[in-house]
């Protein structure tokens, strides 16, 4: 039932109900059914009889390997952001989802999409694809949401999409608890993911900032804990929508492959920053982490 709503990531079939979460994921921990295949030479497909996806020959594989992630991700995150018509659109981080949806959000005729990052690659790479772009390590948050406004008739986009999530530049404290969890036992880091508060939310509370009153918060950036304070006094007052969710991978391929055969005007064959061999997996996830050598998005190539 799940999936004929378009809802492929809260699937009845493959729901992880031992732990109360929605459908099964590649690559992830037991939360979400730990089925292996994240980055993998070869992989197990279950139910093969709905998820592969018949691409069209003659445009590069490449092209067709974002369907897996990326571009349904942005894509879902530009929807969900429901940008009227001609309206205005902001994009918390500008790692490899936050890209793409700057690059959906124009495609579908956003008429202001503004970006915001800290790493001068990324904004440069945004910025040279007719985006406005924002460095947060150059403003206060006030002088940010003043520099928003002034671009956005004073009241602020209509939408505003966290591409961040558990970002790396947030409290000391909740960072602190973060790298705590890395210390205790599976078993106990579980139970405190489940239980607690160990997100960083400087950019979530931002984007309520950030937003227009009446308007629109997309959550991309993925949160784990469960104590997290949120401003609900704020969320109230200024009548903010919130949409967020794994991706519903499927739902969107058939909006998507369309653009993936000749004109290429998402610029995929181009997205990616890396390639580099399965066997530098680690070392190339240690570049990503940290930001270095322009790392965007790595391709594995097995």
């Amino acid at each position: 039932w799940t999936c004929g709503q378009g809802l492929q990531s809260q699937c009845e079939t493959t729901q992880v109900h031992e732990h109360g979460c929605g459908a099964a994921l590649f690559g992830h921990t037991k939360l979400y059914g730990q089925v292996p295949g994240g980055q993998a030479e070869l992989l197990r497909v279950p139910h093969a009889d709905y998820g592969p996806v018949k691409v069209p020959s003659g445009p590069p594989d490449d092209r067709f390997l974002y369907l897996s992630d990326v571009l349904p991700t942005a894509w879902q995150g530009v929807q969900y952001a429901d940008v009227p018509e001609d309206g205005s659109v902001v994009v918390l981080g500008l790692g490899p989802i936050g890209d793409m949806a700057c690059r959906i959000a124009r495609h579908l005729g956003a008429r202001q999409v503004i970006g915001i990052d800290l790493v001068e690659e990324r904004l440069d790479r945004v910025r040279a694809r007719g985006v406005d772009c924002l460095d947060i390590g150059e403003l206060s948050d006030d002088d940010l949401i003043e520099a928003v406004r002034d671009r956005t008739d004073g009241r602020g986009p209509d939408a505003v999409i966290d591409a961040v999530g558990m970002e790396a530049h947030g409290s000391p404290a909740a960072e602190a608890a973060q790298k705590l969890t890395a210390l205790m036992p599976n078993a106990l880091t579980e139970r405190l993911m489940k239980r607690a508060g160990v997100d960083r939310l400087a950019a979530l509370h931002l984007a309520f900032d950030l937003v227009r009153r009446g308007g629109t918060v997309s959550i991309l950036g993925v949160y784990g804990g469960m104590t997290d304070p949120m401003p609900m006094m704020t969320l109230f007052d200024k009548q903010i929508q919130i949409r967020m969710g794994q991706a519903n991978v499927r739902r969107w391929v058939d909006d998507i492959v369309p653009l993936l055969t000749d004109d290429d005007p998402l610029g995929v064959d181009d997205f990616a920053t890396h390639r580099v061999p399965l066997s530098e997996a680690p070392d190339a996830y240690e570049m990503f982490q940290k930001k270095r050598d322009g790392a965007v998005k790595v391709v594995f190539q097995p």
